[in-house]
């Protein structure tokens, strides 16, 4: 299968799963703040696919990422039984599904700074375009944070499902911690590949310019 019907392929999955998602989540508002950014970035990303193609890793993922959302979205982040049966199997005191959605909070976001960067030359060493592309998941992750905080302060006990903090003092903390460690894993691990991509896809769009002019 060619890598544009995958991609239309994963797209169309992330779609049919918010759709399914909705139609009868745990609590409807806590999924509308749960979904809220894959309802914002996918008119982004389909905006944007002719001019700014991403590469296939980060797209794969963002798909992936989305997943992680929806799911949360539908059952709410203490609720999620994937969740469930890891703190069953581990006999953790918590459902730790919330920890994975922190993890690629930095983890996603990381490399999407990164092909930014590196590919709209905002910066020329790669080790500069890691250390920004951490610092912005960081940052990204503190801002989710302070919403998480506004939602409370508005809403009150009914933003508990939102929140998840499941009765955990240092849950701020520890959410923004995994967000630096996914964002910091990201660099360490997919950098080399990432860096494989981006070239295959400016050769790519080098070739077509040339063929067009």
């Amino acid at each position: 299968m060619s890598d544009l019907k995958l991609r239309v392929a994963a797209g169309l999955f992330v779609l049919a799963a918010l759709i399914v998602s909705g139609l009868d989540p745990y609590d409807r508002a806590t999924w509308l703040m749960e979904v809220a950014p894959v309802l914002m970035a996918a008119p982004i990303l389909l905006a944007t696919h002719r001019r700014f193609p991403l590469t296939s890793l980060l797209f794969f993922l963002l798909c992936a990422h989305a997943l992680v959302l929806i799911m949360g979205g539908a059952y709410t982040y203490a609720r999620v039984p994937l969740g469930a049966w890891f703190q069953e199997l581990f006999d953790l005191s918590r459902n730790p599904y919330d920890k994975l959605g922190h993890f690629m909070q930095g983890f996603v976001p990381a490399l999407l700074v990164r092909e930014i960067l590196l590919r709209g030359r905002f910066v020329r060493g790669k080790g500069m375009a890691a250390f920004l592309s951490v610092c912005v998941a960081l940052a990204f992750s503190a801002v989710y944070e302070l919403i998480e905080w506004w939602a409370a302060v508005a809403l009150g006990q009914g933003a508990d499902e939102f929140l998840g903090t499941q009765g955990d003092p240092w849950d701020t903390q520890s959410d923004m911690f995994l967000a630096l460690i996914g964002a910091s894993l990201a660099m360490f691990t997919l950098s080399s590949f990432h860096d494989r991509q981006i070239g295959a896809l400016e050769r790519e769009a080098g070739g077509e310019a040339r063929r067009s002019g």
